[in-house]
C-alpha cells in the first residue's frame, strides 16, 4: 500500500487529540531528521509495509482493491477538496462483505499507524526546539515564570502564585475510546521503535533488524482483532484507567512536581515544599448517573484498586532504594536519624551490619507493608522480613524518605539523593496511599426520591414531593440540625434507597481507611435548587459521613452540577441561595475551607442549546457564580465537564484555560478527560508531560493575568443577541421539527453504535426515541460518524447572518471580537476545526438512508443551508480560510481524512443491506469496524 504523500508538517499536539500550532514565531528549522520530511518518511515506511503485510495476508486481489481505492480517494480530495460519490460508490457498493472488512480494516489500520507518525514527529520537534535553546512556548513552567514575572514585581509573588497552582484532571469512563488495550499497546511499540531511530545511529545490518521488528509490530496489528468480543464492564474501565499510572503518570507527574518545586525554590528559597500542582481524580466506580452497573461492591473494588496501585509503586520504589543505597557506615558518616531508623527496622542480618540505609528502608518496606496489609487484606508483593507497627498516614512515610535524603546529603551524595529518594519521597506526597481522588456522582431525581423515602419511613413527612421549594429546604433544614439518622440499619426500604445508602456506607468506610482524598467530591447531576445539594446532605448523614452540629464534620465537597442553558442562568441564584442556608455555610467555613466548588456541563448544555448559546451560557455562568461567591465571602473551584470534542467542551486545553473570566481560575480548577483524550493524552509519557505542564502553566498564567479579561460591555450585548439567535435557530430544527428525530436516527449510526462493546453505560437514560433523553456522548459521536458534526456549529451562521448581515460596521465589531477577546476567539477558533473536518457531500450519502426521502432532503438542505452560513461566517470574521490560524491542523486533515472516505461509503452500503433485512454477522461486524475505523480517524469524536 503507497502511503498518503505530502505529511502534515509542524505536527504539535499541546494538550489536544488533533495537531495544533504553537511553536514560538520565527522558530529555526531543524534538522533532517526533525524537519518535515521525517515525518513523510515514516509515513511512506508505515504504508509500505502494512501494504506488504495486507498482500500477504489478504492476497494480491485485495491488495489492489484497497490500491485502486486509495489511489482513487487521494486524487479526488488533491483535486477537488470532497470526494466523488459516484465514483467511490461504483468500485466498493455491493462489495462482498468479506472483502469489505478488508479494506475497512486496511484503511482503519493506515489511519492509525498515520496519527502515530504524527505523534512521533511532534516529540522529535518539541526535542529539536529544546536541544537548540529555542525560547520558551506557552504551555511550559518556563514560560509561565516568564508571564508571572511580567506582571508581578517580586519573585516571592511569582513563587506564591505556583504554590497555590493546582489542577485536577478527572478521569471518566465515557465510551468514545473505541480502541482496545492490546491495540495501544501495539501503537507504543511503534512510536518507541520509530523514536529508537531518531536517537540512534544504526549500521545497515541494525537497520534492517529494526525495521523487521517494525514490520513484527504492523503485522501483529494486522492480525489483531479490532472489536471487543465482549462489552466493557465497569471494572474493565477501572484497570483501563489505573494502567495510565505505571504507563505514564507515576514518573510524569514526580519529574513535573519536582520541577516546579525546583521553579520555586529558585525564585524564593527555603520555604518549604510545594504542595502537589496536580491530583488526578476519576469518576469510574463511583459515577451511577444513569448506570445501574456502578453499586457499592463496584465502588469497593474501585478503591482498592486504586490504592493496591498506589501501595505496588511504593513498595517496589523501597525494594529498590533498599538495594541500591549499598552505602556502608565504614565509609560514610549517616545522620543519628537515619541510624534511629535502621535500628528500628528489626533487621539483624550480618550481612546488612554495616549498611544502615539497606536496613532502614527494609523497614520503611516492612511498615508499608503492614499498612497495605491492614487496608487491603494483604500485601501487594514480597512479604516483609518482620512485622513492624503501619504507617498512619502517607505524612509518616514522606517522613522517612525525607530522612534518607538529608542524611544522604550529609556525607557528600546529595546526587544519589535526588536520582533516587527525591522522587520517591515527591511520589508519596502526590499519590499517597489512594493514588487519586474518587468522586461520586448521581442524578438530582435519584436523591429526591431517596430522601422522600427517608422522611417517609422515618414518620417525619409522608409529602415531601408535594413541597415547594421552600417547603423542602424548611424540611431539609430541620432534618440537618441534628446527628440523627432517619432510619435504623437494619431497616427495610426499596432496592433504590438501599443502594445509594450502600454506596454511602462504603464511601465512609474508604474514607476511614484511607483519608479523605480517596473520596472527596459528591457531584449532584441535573442541579436545579438548594433542595438538590441538601438532599445530599441527608444521605450523607443517614451513614455518619456528613456529622451535623456544632463541631461539624463534612469530609467532602457536594458538588452542583449545572448543564443546561436554563440551570447555567440559574446558577448563581441557586448557588447565592445556599450559602445563604446557616447549616450549609457553617459545613463550608468550617469543614471545606471556605472553598465551594461548582460543575459546568459542557455536553449537555450543547445539546440543550448548540454551540454558540452553550458557550456563551458557560462564560455568563462563570461571571455570575464569581461574583457571588465573591460577595458571599467564600472561594470558588470550577470543575469543567468537558469531552473531546468541541460539541462538548473539547479543544486546546490552555487556550481554555487562558479564556475564563476574571476570577474564574483562582489558581485550581478541575477539568474531566474523556474517552479518547485519555489515550491521547496519557499514553506516552512526552504527551502526558505536555498535557499536564500545559494545565498547570495555564492555570497560574489566569491566576494573575487572564486572557479573559472584563469583556468590553459592547462585546457582552453582542454575544447576548448572538446567543438568543443561535438558540433559537438549534432549537427550531433539533427540537422544534416534527421529523428531526426520524431523520437524526436514520441519517447517523446512533442504533449501530450500541453494539460497539467501547462501554459499560446505556446510550440513553431511559428507553425513549427523545433526544432529551439521549445521552451526549453518543449524541455527538453519531454526529460524528456521518461527518456532519451538528453539535459543533448549528445555530452559529444564523446569529452571525441576523446580527450582522451586510453591515460593515458589524461585520467589524465581529473581527474586533475575534482579535481582541479570547474567549470569542477561542470559540470561532474551535468552531472553524468543526466546520473543516465536516463534510456536507458526505453527509448526502448517509441521506440516501433516510426512508422519507421528502424529509430527509428538507431536514439536510437545512442542514447544508447553516453549515455554509456558518463557515461563510467563520471566513469572514478571521479573514481567513477555516483553518487559517492553524494550517498544521489543516494540512494534516487534508492528507488524512481521504483514506476516511472509503470507510464512509462503506458504512453507508452496509448500513443500507442491514436495515433492509440482512442479517449477516459479517455484515453487523463491518458496522461496527467502520464505525471504529472512522472514530480513530477524526481523533476526536465523542
Amino acid at each position: 500500500m503507497v502511503p498518503m504523500a505530502g505529511p502534515s508538517p509542524h505536527t504539535d499536539h499541546t494538550d489536544h487529540t488533533e495537531p495544533t500550532d504553537h511553536l514560538a514565531a520565527g522558530a529555526p528549522a531543524g534538522p533532517s531528521r526533525a524537519d518535515d520530511a521525517a515525518l513523510g518518511d515514516d509515513i511512506r515506511l508505515l504504508g509500505r509495509l502494512l501494504g506488504d503485510v495486507i498482500r500477504d495476508q489478504a492476497g494480491p486481489e485485495v491488495f489492489d482493491l484497497v490500491e485502486q481505492v486509495r489511489q482513487h480517494a487521494v486524487s479526488v480530495r488533491r483535486d477537488e477538496g470532497r470526494i466523488d460519490a459516484a465514483d467511490l460508490a461504483t468500485l466498493l457498493d455491493g462489495v462482498d462483505v468479506d472483502v469489505a472488512v478488508h479494506v475497512i480494516r486496511a484503511f482503519s489500520w493506515f489511519s492509525l499507524l498515520a496519527n502515530i507518525a504524527e505523534d512521533v514527529h511532534q516529540v522529535r520537534r518539541r526535542r529539536h526546539h529544546r536541544s537548540i535553546g529555542s525560547p520558551a512556548r506557552p504551555g511550559t513552567l518556563d514560560h509561565a515564570v516568564r508571564v508571572l514575572g511580567d506582571h508581578l514585581h517580586e519573585p516571592s509573588q511569582v513563587a506564591s502564585v505556583l504554590r497555590r497552582a493546582e489542577v485536577s484532571p478527572v478521569l471518566t469512563a465515557h465510551p468514545t475510546e473505541v480502541r482496545r488495550k492490546t491495540i495501544l499497546d501495539v501503537q507504543r511499540r511503534i512510536a518507541d521503535l520509530l523514536q529508537v531511530r531518531d536517537r540512534l545511529q544504526m549500521d545497515a545490518a541494525e537497520l534492517t533488524a529494526w525495521e523487521a521488528d517494525l514490520r513484527l509490530q504492523v503485522l501483529t496489528l494486522w492480525q489483531t482483532a479490532l472489536l471487543r468480543l465482549s462489552k466493557l464492564r465497569v471494572r474493565d474501565e477501572i484497570a483501563e484507567a489505573l494502567r495510565y499510572y505505571e504507563l505514564t503518570l507515576f514518573d510524569v507527574l514526580t519529574s513535573l512536581q519536582a520541577d516546579v518545586q525546583r521553579a520555586v525554590d529558585a525564585l524564593d528559597p527555603h520555604r518549604g515544599r510545594v504542595q502537589p500542582v496536580v491530583r488526578m481524580g476519576s469518576w469510574i466506580g463511583g459515577d451511577r448517573d444513569g448506570n445501574p452497573f456502578v453499586t457499592a461492591e463496584v465502588l469497593q473494588l474501585a478503591v482498592d484498586l486504586q490504592a493496591r496501585t498506589a501501595f505496588t509503586h511504593h513498595l517496589t520504589t523501597l525494594r529498590r532504594l533498599s538495594v541500591e543505597l549499598s552505602m556502608s557506615s565504614r565509609l560514610v558518616t549517616p545522620s543519628p536519624e537515619l541510624m534511629a531508623l535502621a535500628d528500628a527496622s528489626d533487621d539483624d542480618s550480618p550481612f546488612r551490619g554495616d549498611e544502615p540505609y539497606r536496613r532502614a528502608l527494609r523497614g520503611m518496606y516492612a511498615r508499608l507493608a503492614a499498612t497495605a496489609r491492614a487496608a487491603l487484606g494483604e500485601v501487594p508483593g514480597p512479604e516483609p522480613h518482620a512485622d513492624l507497627a503501619p504507617y498512619a498516614s502517607p505524612d509518616e512515610l514522606a517522613h522517612d524518605l525525607a530522612v534518607v535524603d538529608a542524611s544522604l546529603r550529609v556525607h557528600g551524595a546529595a546526587v544519589l539523593a535526588d536520582a533516587h529518594v527525591a522522587p520517591a519521597r515527591t511520589a508519596v506526597e502526590v499519590f499517597g496511599f489512594h493514588l487519586c481522588t474518587l468522586d461520586l456522582r448521581q442524578n438530582s431525581d435519584v436523591h429526591e426520591r431517596v430522601v422522600d423515602e427517608l422522611l417517609r419511613l422515618g414518620g417525619v413527612t409522608s409529602e415531601y414531593l408535594a413541597l415547594d421549594e421552600a417547603g423542602r429546604v424548611a424540611a431539609l433544614r430541620r432534618e440537618l440540625a441534628t446527628a440523627r439518622p432517619l432510619l435504623p440499619r437494619a431497616a427495610a426500604c426499596s432496592p433504590e434507597t438501599a443502594k445509594e445508602l450502600a454506596i454511602a456506607d462504603t464511601a465512609t468506610a474508604a474514607i476511614d481507611r484511607y483519608g479523605d482524598r480517596i473520596i472527596s467530591h459528591a457531584v449532584i447531576s441535573k442541579c436545579n435548587s438548594v433542595s438538590d445539594v441538601l438532599e445530599v446532605a441527608v444521605v450523607l448523614r443517614e451513614t455518619g459521613l456528613l456529622q451535623p452540629g456544632d463541631d461539624p464534620r463534612l469530609p467532602l465537597d457536594i458538588v452542583p452540577l449545572f448543564e443546561t442553558i436554563d440551570d447555567l442562568r440559574g446558577a448563581a441564584t441557586i448557588v447565592t441561595a445556599l450559602l445563604d442556608v446557616p447549616e450549609y455555610r457553617a459545613w463550608i467555613d468550617r469543614c471545606r475551607g471556605g472553598l465551594q466548588e461548582v460543575m459546568l456541563g459542557y455536553s449537555d448544555s450543547n445539546k440543550d442549546g448548540g454551540y454558540l448559546a452553550a458557550n456563551w451560557a458557560l462564560y455568563r455562568a462563570q461571571v455570575s457564580l464569581v461574583d457571588a461567591c465573591r460577595r458571599a465571602g467564600v472561594r470558588l473551584r470550577f470543575f469543567h465537564g468537558r469531552g473531546g470534542t468541541v460539541g462538548r467542551g473539547g479543544g486546546p486545553s490552555y487556550e481554555a484555560i487562558l479564556a475564563q473570566p476574571p476570577g474564574a481560575v483562582d489558581g485550581t480548577l478541575r477539568i474531566t478527560e474523556q474517552g479518547e483524550v485519555i489515550a491521547a493524552r496519557y499514553a506516552s509519557h512526552d504527551m502526558a508531560r505536555r498535557n499536564l505542564e500545559a494545565l498547570v502553566s495555564a492555570a497560574a498564567e489566569a491566576t494573575i493575568a487572564p486572557g479573559g479579561a472584563a469583556a468590553d460591555p459592547a462585546f457582552v450585548t453582542a454575544m447576548d443577541e448572538l446567543a438568543d439567535t443561535s438558540l433559537q435557530a438549534y432549537r427550531e430544527l433539533v427540537y422544534g421539527d416534527p421529523d428531526f428525530v426520524g431523520v437524526f436516527r436514520a441519517l447517523t449510526p446512533i442504533g449501530e453504535i450500541s453494539m460497539l462493546n467501547i462501554g459499560s453505560r446505556p446510550a440513553s437514560r431511559t428507553a425513549s426515541n427523545r433526544i432529551e433523553d439521549l445521552r451526549a456522548i453518543p449524541w455527538v459521536f453519531s454526529w460524528s460518524q456521518c461527518r456532519v458534526m451538528l453539535p459543533g456549529w448549528y445555530g452559529a451562521g444564523s446569529a452571525f447572518q441576523a446580527w450582522a448581515g451586510d453591515d460593515p460596521a458589524r461585520v467589524d465589531e465581529l473581527r474586533r471580537m475575534h482579535r481582541t477577546w479570547p474567549v470569542f476567539r477561542t470559540t470561532i477558533s474551535n468552531m472553524g476545526m468543526v466546520l473543516a473536518k465536516s463534510d456536507m457531500a458526505i453527509a448526502q450519502r448517509y441521506g440516501d438512508l433516510v426512508a422519507d426521502s421528502a424529509a430527509g432532503e428538507r431536514v439536510l438542505a437545512a442542514i447544508a443551508d447553516e453549515h455554509a452560513r456558518s463557515v461563510h461566517w467563520v471566513q469572514e470574521i478571521t479573514e481567513a480560510p477555516l483553518l487559517g490560524d492553524n494550517p498544521t491542523l489543516a494540512r494534516s486533515i487534508r492528507n488524512r481524512f481521504p483514506y476516511l472516505d472509503p470507510l464512509h461509503e462503506l458504512q453507508v452500503d452496509l448500513l443500507r443491506r442491514r436495515r433492509a433485512g440482512d442479517d449477516d454477522e459479517k455484515l453487523a461486524r463491518g458496522i461496527q469496524l467502520t464505525i471504529n475505523g472512522i472514530a480513530a480517524g477524526l481523533r476526536n469524536s465523542g
